[in-house]
């Protein structure tokens, strides 16, 4: 793992950019930490400069609490290569939602199953560096979207003992099968009135999920209207998981 810059940022946390076999990705460390510490990977839908601001105040939550944090850029977004094939699914999104269609199975699949496909092993791949960091260790959390990119990890990864996953992003209908082989705690953030979500989708999808210790906060309001108390909820779940 190659570190790019290193900054001491106000409120106890260190940040450092990183690039890990062509992967983008910044990691926050609480500073005054004298052991290694438990790690939550921080999902977001891609486009890392844009969606720095409200990832820094997720990490600093992080940090406040003793644990690092880390995300990555996806494929594709940010200054990464362009992939073609999510990016003429993405043309078709835009197209039915300007249209007033309704969004297809086929045009999810091919924005969303792609992006899976290419971003868990890249995850994994960041876990190993991370974890053989001295500063980090076990167990790892996962908190954010893609929802599908969530729900593949808890899966596949089992360095991943508690997931937060943000509802918000299409669900490929695979997904929904995928979830039941979920068995880590998991608390599932749903904002009632979100106007890229179907809510039914997210309600089946948790319904799907096979884990024993499941949790939805739902939230009146828009994508962006999540409440700030939200946030010391989702707190509270890794501090009981990681801790």
């Amino acid at each position: 793992m190659h570190f790019t810059s290193q900054h001491r940022l106000d409120g106890g946390i260190v940040e450092r950019e990183f690039n890990h076999h062509g992967i983008p990705g910044i990691l926050w460390i609480p500073a005054s930490s004298s052991a290694p510490v438990p790690l939550i990977l921080l999902g977001h839908p891609g486009g890392l400069p844009g969606m720095y601001p409200r990832l820094l105040g997720r990490a600093r939550r992080s940090a406040a609490d003793g644990f690092a944090s880390a995300t990555i850029e996806l494929p594709g977004g940010g200054g990464r290569p362009q992939e073609l094939a999510i990016e003429a699914a993405r043309s078709d999104l835009v197209h039915a939602l300007k249209a007033g269609e309704p969004v297809s199975e086929d045009i999810i699949d091919r924005l969303i199953l792609p992006l899976v496909e290419q971003a868990v092993p890249e995850w994994q791949l960041t876990m190993d560096a991370l974890l053989s960091l001295p500063e980090i260790d076990g167990p790892v959390g996962y908190s954010g979207g893609v929802l599908a990119l969530g729900v593949r990890l808890a899966v596949v990864e089992p360095r991943i003992t508690a997931a937060g996953l943000f509802t918000g992003s299409f669900v490929p209908t695979s997904t929904l099968e995928e979830a039941r082989r979920v068995t880590v705690p998991v608390h599932v953030l749903l904002q009632w009135d979100d106007e890229g979500n179907d809510r039914q989708q997210a309600l089946e999808l948790l319904d799907a999920l096979g884990s024993a210790q499941k949790t939805l906060q739902a939230n009146m309001g828009g994508h962006t209207g999540v409440p700030s108390f939200a946030a010391d909820d989702a707190a509270r779940f890794f501090a009981r998981h990681l801790t």
